[in-house]
């Protein structure tokens, strides 16, 4: 049966998941001051109640002044910062789940708050857009890689089971990677997708120096941008292979890989989506995620757009053949921390619509 596809083990390095199911990291903003609260702690304990394989935490910030841009977004340094954090692995824990933070820095991506000086590759939130602040200095790029580093080397002593670098959807990496927002001429720049991959090779080596060889290091990406969702940092699959080979050899373990719709193709000739190509060019375990188990996709829920259940047969049987190893479910789970368990045993009349305002509750 291929549900039995989704409730198989997976194991990669320390990463021992029950099954494939993860949850994908969702902005909550309920942590005021960045610091996560006990009903955080009891949002992530409930999905791992339920069986959820492996929990990405949402984006939460590495130690530069203005990595995120809302102060009730979580952060990961300070003291009382991470001993919260301690309290959501032992929560997670103790309900018997496998927890890992995803680490972010926002960029030059506005938000409802500016908390420092902004970085960016070069003073830019959009490709001609008008500078709006300096281009990063070779000091604050090195204080960047750093802030990475020490964040997973945190994220390995707190208890985290992995961690994840957030380098998709136009923040920071991602803003490196796009050569419409990288116009610089020095070594974290160029004319190629490769040249531009730099900055996150480089905080991928030093992440990997930091927690060592057998330590799980996921790395989230996307073609589109929330500043242009039909942007594409590789066209072809030779740029693609160009642009995840350096990842992979920099230390990447696992390609978390976002799409808007799972099912639609990545390239013209190929039934294979984004994380379908990943893992057939570089060899290494993928995630896929994008409105599984949704009828609409997350973008439009901000507009106000509701989804109902989607059956989720096509997904199972790409899984089943092997095209992407494990599969991000984000809205589906956002509003029913018993998703998973409700898959499993086949009680499908009881999956819960999406609707907007899910996104204000922590359920």
């Amino acid at each position: 049966m291929a549900l039995d596809a989704l409730f198989k083990p997976f194991e990669f390095k320390s990463l021992k998941l029950p099954n494939r199911v993860v949850m994908a990291p969702m902005t909550r903003s309920f942590s005021p001051g960045g610091v996560p609260t006990d009903e955080v702690a009891a949002y992530y304990r409930r999905r791992a109640e339920n069986q959820v394989g492996l929990i990405i935490t949402e984006g939460t910030g590495v130690a530069r002044p203005a990595s995120l841009n809302d102060a009730n977004i979580p952060r990961f340094h300070g003291d009382k910062e991470l001993a919260a954090w301690k309290t959501v692995v032992d929560e997670v824990h103790a309900a018997g789940g496998l927890i890992a933070p995803q680490l972010w820095h926002v960029g030059s991506a506005k938000g409802k708050d500016v908390l420092g000086k902004i970085d960016s590759p070069s003073g830019i939130s959009k490709p001609g857009g008008a500078p709006f602040t300096e281009p990063m200095t070779d000091a604050d790029v090195a204080d960047t890689i750093a802030a990475f580093a020490s964040a997973a080397a945190n994220a390995k002593a707190l208890g985290f089971d992995a961690i994840e670098l957030h380098a998709a959807h136009g923040y920071l990496i991602d803003q490196f990677f796009w050569k419409g927002t990288n116009l610089r001429h020095d070594a974290f720049g160029g004319a190629t997708i490769g040249e531009r991959s730099k900055f996150a090779a480089e905080i991928l080596k030093a992440v990997r120096a930091a927690v060592g060889p057998d330590y799980p290091v996921i790395i989230r990406l996307s073609q589109w941008k929330q500043q242009d969702y039909t942007a594409r940092n590789a066209e072809t699959p030779k740029l693609l292979e160009a642009w995840l080979q350096p990842l992979a050899d920099a230390g990447a373990d696992i390609f978390h890989c976002s799409q808007r719709r799972f099912w639609e193709p990545e390239f013209e000739g190929s039934d294979l989506n984004f994380a379908g190509w990943a893992k057939k060019l570089t060899g290494a375990p993928t995630i896929t995620v994008g409105s599984v188990g949704l009828s609409g996709e997350f973008i439009a829920a901000f507009g106000g757009e509701g989804s109902q259940p989607a059956s989720i047969d096509g997904l199972l049987e790409r899984l089943e053949r092997g095209e992407f190893d494990l599969v991000g479910v984000g809205r589906a789970l956002l509003q029913d921390p018993e998703w998973v368990v409700k898959i499993r045993d086949g009680r499908t009349d009881e999956l819960k619509n999406f609707e907007r305002e899910a996104l204000g509750v922590l359920y």
